[in-house]
């Protein structure tokens, strides 16, 4: 089974956010999850970004693969350090 981390849509129509899931690269964008991290709204000034980086840590670790998203909001946080790349 191969893991994402990725973000799922919720909110309303033109007004999303986005939740952090560990998920099956073969489920659907909106189906079903192993285990959701954190959440990310771009609706706000500045964009929020909120996660558990203890279990993104873990989740990496043990062989999930960020989307090119999520690596852009794992950078800025700083989690990229953490991991020792």
């Amino acid at each position: 089974m191969a893991l994402k981390i990725r973000l799922r849509r919720m909110g309303a129509k033109k007004a999303p956010f986005y939740r952090i899931v560990v998920a099956d690269s073969r489920s659907p964008r909106d189906g079903r999850f192993v285990e959701e991290i954190g959440y990310y709204n771009p609706t706000t000034e500045p964009n929020t970004v909120k996660f558990d980086e203890e279990k993104a840590v873990k989740w990496i670790k043990n062989g999930a693969q960020p989307t090119e998203v999520i690596k852009k909001i794992f950078d800025k946080s700083g989690l990229k350090d953490k991991l020792g790349k």
